[in-house]
């Protein structure tokens, strides 16, 4: 559903400011995160920032497509509702209670979990208010049967709108191929047959399963002091029902061998993807395998991969690459676009580089570079309220050390050639890479 606005706003001047001096204070040190768990069982990650009179919640459940099961897309549904109708009021009527208090929310999903996100003034009757409504949303949906309809309907519109889309397209064949039988591979978005089997009560069983407080995450970052939080963390919780911790998703396997799929599809370009599992989120390996991905093809115009693609061949205007490190382990992606003529060329290049990152790591300029442009950026990530919110809640969901902000800047600059070559050997394997090629057929590739 759309965001619902802040109506008191803010001049932005003082946004500015804000972000100045968030970011000031993260070159001297990342945000003090505290955590506890409330008597009834939510846990709770907080930091006080007083510049603004402001609080950002974010609550993330273990809900995501993962917990989709049979029914892919019951975990994207379900969130979507939310804010659709509860506790007998519509959906006008919720965002009329968001807006009278100048406060905005919003509700997503992904493979992962599902979140809801408050950003509210923080004075007492204000924030009560907003949490009010936070509440009957989050614990009293209607999911009237009409609403849900009319959600299956512009799902599927989506789903057909994505089924044009080339490189949708080819992500989602990289998930399913990469990923087999695990949970991880089904698309978040539901397929055809799935949305059209979704019944209410599926809706109503996942939400009664999944989005309670021994499964959440609460997290409060804003102009709070601790025992407020407390109050605030103890209407939540308490407002939230009882239920049980799901089992934890497996951990997924990587192909047995390489294997490349080529997919017909009408476009101007191909869209080439290779990748397999990697790390997930918390493991030792992602500070090297950051910086080694930074060199590689994660800083843009100036990474091997775009200098070698782009300027050197003229093969391509985009390409990357990224580790997505997630609860279980997330994959690693090449990606990029090129004309069909000279697929095979581009996948030489690919591989090539690769190869060499793997086996010998950055040179002592790009590893020095590197360095200076992810802890030079980094305070740009800390400089409004809720980008924190949005740090703290994902250090809180993935259990992460509370000192990882803090201690960022320290982690990168302890990297070296050595770890990058090791971890990349670990988590890296060409012999088991899937690649997707999915654009026009070109019989002179074969």
């Amino acid at each position: 559903m759309p965001l619902m606005t802040l109506r008191r706003s803010i001049p932005l001047i003082l946004f500015a400011t804000l972000s100045l001096l968030l970011a000031g204070r993260a070159l001297a040190g990342g945000p003090e995160i505290q955590h506890w768990t409330t008597d009834n069982g939510l846990d709770v990650y907080y930091v006080q920032t007083d510049t603004l009179p402001l609080v950002d919640l974010s609550l993330m459940f273990d809900a995501g497509s993962a917990r989709d099961g049979e029914l892919p897309g019951l975990a994207a549904l379900t969130s979507n509702l939310l804010g659709e109708g509860a506790d007998g009021l519509n959906a006008g009527e919720i965002a009329r209670l968001f807006e009278d208090q100048g406060a905005r929310f919003s509700s997503s999903s992904g493979r992962d979990y599902a979140s809801v996100e408050l950003r509210s003034l923080s004075d007492r009757d204000t924030l009560d208010a907003a949490l009010d409504a936070l509440v009957r949303v989050v614990s009293k949906p209607d999911f009237d049967a009409d609403v849900l309809d009319r959600q299956r309907r512009r799902m599927l519109v989506s789903l057909e709108n994505s089924a044009r889309n080339p490189g949708a397209v080819a992500g989602r064949e990289f998930w399913k191929a990469a990923y087999g039988d695990h949970p991880y591979a089904s698309n978040p978005g539901g397929t055809e047959d799935s949305l059209e089997a979704i019944g209410r009560d599926d809706v109503v069983d996942f939400h009664q399963r999944f989005y309670v407080r021994e499964n959440a995450t609460l997290a409060v970052v804003g102009d709070l002091d601790r025992g407020q939080a407390e109050r605030l963390a103890e209407m939540l919780a308490g407002a939230l029902p009882s239920g049980e911790k799901p089992e934890a998703i497996p951990e997924p396997s990587l192909p047995e061998s390489a294997q490349t799929i080529r997919i017909p599809f009408q476009t101007s370009q191909t869209h080439i993807i290779m990748g397999h599992p990697a790390y997930a989120r918390g493991d030792e390996a992602h500070f090297p395998l950051h910086v080694g991905n930074h060199v590689l093809g994660g800083s843009g115009l100036v990474s091997r991969l775009a200098i070698e693609m782009r300027e050197e061949r003229g093969l391509s205007y985009g390409v990357s690459s990224s580790f997505l490190p997630m609860r279980a382990r997330g994959p690693f992606r090449l990606s990029t676009r090129v004309r069909t003529d000279r697929t095979e060329e581009a996948l030489e290049v690919l591989r090539s580089e690769l190869q060499s990152i793997r086996d010998h790591g950055p040179g002592d300029e790009e590893l020095d570079d590197a360095l200076r442009n992810i802890t030079g950026s980094f305070p740009l990530n800390l400089d409004s309220n809720s980008k924190i919110a949005g740090y703290v809640a994902s250090i809180g969901f993935h259990g992460m050390p509370l000192d990882y902000l803090d201690t960022f800047i320290e982690q990168v600059e302890a990297v070296d050639r050595e770890s990058i070559v090791r971890h990349f050997q670990e988590q890296v394997d060409p012999e088991r890479m899937i690649t997707i090629i999915l654009g026009p057929e070109n019989n002179d590739d074969d």
